[in-house]
């Protein structure tokens, strides 16, 4: 689980969050165009990866025990592996 975790906290990591958050979003709105509830549903939820990588924090990581904050959970598996 560490080894997610120190993908998703990395620059490549971010920029897959990114990626996917603009690539939700821009279906949802594509969607929108036919009027869908869906639409604006897959809207809203590419908008959390991308805040995500643009703000540099991971959600899942909490559940597992890790820091919230990107560089608090790199510094967190930094160390883990020392």
């Amino acid at each position: 689980m560490d080894s997610l975790f120190s993908f998703l906290a990395s620059q490549t990591g971010r920029w897959v969050r990114i990626i996917a958050g603009i690539v939700l979003i821009v279906i949802g709105l594509l969607l929108v165009n036919g009027d869908t509830t869906w639409g604006w549903i897959l809207v809203v939820v590419g908008l959390v990866p991308l805040a995500a990588g643009v703000f540099d924090f991971c959600l899942f990581a909490p559940l597992f025990g890790k820091p919230f904050k990107g560089g608090d959970l790199r510094a967190a598996l930094s160390r883990k592996q020392e």
